[in-house]
């Protein structure tokens, strides 16, 4: 189980503006608000595929900057630094066997997490804590649950007795506590960072994988990410 909320993508005027400081073209840069009349760039001249001629003074990249950042985006890693710039936050809920493999990318990350430390005995254990979708066999589905009693019985624990008592039944929490428990993030990364999940990620057995990748065919200009067309990604099923 993966879930996204409050995703929310920044940094495209930035961007634009770093991308084009090594051949000091910025009289050549096209991007703009997203407006009409002369103020504007205009749909015209938005390299958006599904403008909606909505005017909404959304900034938009222009035809000529979205030629140059493809070309720097398919010239590698060391030509498309601006991908750094573009910002993404997003809150994730996923199991911590999935966060163990997400924590492999370290460099242009930053996560905040709810405490399991602090906070594992603030609410009742059920079973909707824990990522169970796979879990079809009547006995597999008992084993969880008899866990999550056990993890409920010593919460009560915790928080009847004290002392020495209490920190056993802290302990016995922690201890137990199976990787399919899921854990709420805030994530900061950038459309680099996601071009190399997408790389690596997009077939992965682990279905909390396939759910993120099919999240990142849907963000603004996918394609810099995916190195695919948008014409190929609108034909390609969200997975």
């Amino acid at each position: 189980m993966l879930k996204i909320e409050h995703s929310e993508v920044l940094g495209w005027e930035h961007a634009v503006r770093g991308m084009r400081n090594p051949l000091n073209s910025w009289d050549k840069s096209d991007s703009g608000l997203c407006k009409g009349g002369d103020d504007g760039i205009g749909c015209s001249n938005c390299a958006s595929q599904d403008c909606q001629h909505s005017f909404d003074g959304e900034y938009k990249i222009g035809k000529a900057d979205y030629n140059l950042m493809t070309t720097l985006r398919n010239a590698g890693t060391d030509h498309r630094k601006f991908m750094r710039m573009i910002v993404v936050y997003l809150d994730i809920t996923a199991p911590l066997y999935w966060w163990k493999e997400f924590d492999t990318y370290k460099v242009g990350t930053v996560a905040n997490s709810c405490s399991t430390m602090h906070k594992i005995r603030a609410k009742e254990f059920t079973i909707d804590d824990f990522s169970h979708d796979h879990l079809e066999n009547v006995n597999a589905l008992a084993a969880l649950q008899t866990l999550i009693d056990c993890l409920e019985a010593n919460r009560k624990m915790f928080l009847a007795l004290d002392g020495e008592y209490a920190k056993a039944a802290w302990w016995n929490m922690i201890q137990l506590l199976p990787t399919s428990y899921n854990q709420k993030r805030t994530v900061m990364l950038n459309y680099e960072v996601l071009a190399n999940i997408y790389k690596s990620r997009c077939n992965h057995k682990l279905d909390e994988w396939r759910v993120l990748c099919g999240w990142i065919q849907a963000l603004p200009h996918s394609e810099l990410i995916t190195g695919k067309r948008k014409e190929d990604m609108d034909a390609m099923p969200v997975r």
